[in-house]
């Protein structure tokens, strides 16, 4: 599933091709939404707003489209009408003069008017976004704290998009990583110093990652090995999908644990238990 700085990314090259523009024609694949295409038409899209994993596509009279690709959803910007040669179901089309923006395979969408935003299931429970402009790391610091929070092990809660919005699988190795933190450990367990890296760490890691198109390891360490012919998975992150491959920072061999059903990884000499 695509994280917080994936949906960012693409957000921006959406928001690129139908904003702040007019609208020709919005098509809806389902057949409750049918009646929204009448409403749309030749509304001004206004802002495209990542929320967590989820999209907002606001429109100027109010309504906006929510849409979360889930697990298979994919953005396709094409020419105005112009379509891919795909088996993947196109589930929602926004077309202007010029171009077209289309939602394949994801089958969570909805209308949504401007003040039931705050009462959406998903959207009132999800917590700050990782790449809101207004996160800080005092924030972040002050939910690590919190009873609803502290006392939940780490490699479950940042996984959880009502502590923070936009967080994900690799982002979590990473976060743990960089705060040399076992991912065994709840906040509870964690040194003031280690709270405070993990704050500052859970914006600096997924803000890197949006700016460079995927890459959290130490751009320095990047760009010495890209010099030294390295492919892209050999350098892309800290620890994440690099079992048996030495630390970048101390040399012992990177671990990999499942938790949830889901695979992390770490440094047992950065991050000891």
């Amino acid at each position: 599933m695509p994280e917080g700085p994936e949906i960012k990314r693409a957000a921006d090259k959406i928001a690129a091709a139908i904003v702040p523009y007019r609208v020709e024609e919005v098509w809806f694949a389902f057949d409750h939404l049918k009646p929204y295409e009448a409403v749309l038409k030749h509304k001004t899209v206004i802002a495209l707003e990542p929320r967590g994993k989820a999209l907002l596509t606001r429109f100027d009279n109010g309504l906006n489209i929510y849409s979360h690709n889930q697990l298979y959803g994919k953005w396709v910007i094409r020419t105005a009408y112009s379509y891919p040669q795909t088996n993947r179901q196109l589930r929602l089309a926004i077309h202007n003069a010029h171009k077209s923006a289309l939602l394949y395979s994801a089958s969570d969408i909805e209308v949504i008017e401007d003040d039931m935003l705050a009462h959406h299931p998903f959207l009132h429970r999800i917590g700050p976004d990782v790449l809101s402009d207004w996160i800080t790391p005092p924030v972040i610091l002050q939910r690590l704290k919190d009873a609803t929070f502290h006392r939940r092990r780490l490699t479950t809660l940042l996984l959880d998009q009502h502590f923070l919005a936009g967080l994900g699988n690799y982002l979590r190795s990473e976060i743990l990583f960089v705060a040399r933190v076992h991912p065994a450990k709840r906040p509870v367990d964690c040194t003031p110093e280690q709270l405070h890296a993990l704050a500052v760490a859970a914006i600096a890691i997924p803000t890197q990652s949006y700016k460079t198109g995927g890459i959290t390891n130490d751009l320095g360490i990047v760009a010495q090995r890209k010099a030294q012919g390295d492919r892209r998975d050999q350098y892309r992150h800290w620890v994440f999908s690099r079992v048996g491959q030495p630390c970048f920072i101390c040399g012992s061999l990177i671990l990999k644990e499942m938790a949830g059903g889901r695979r992390y990884y770490y440094c047992p000499s950065c991050q000891p238990r």
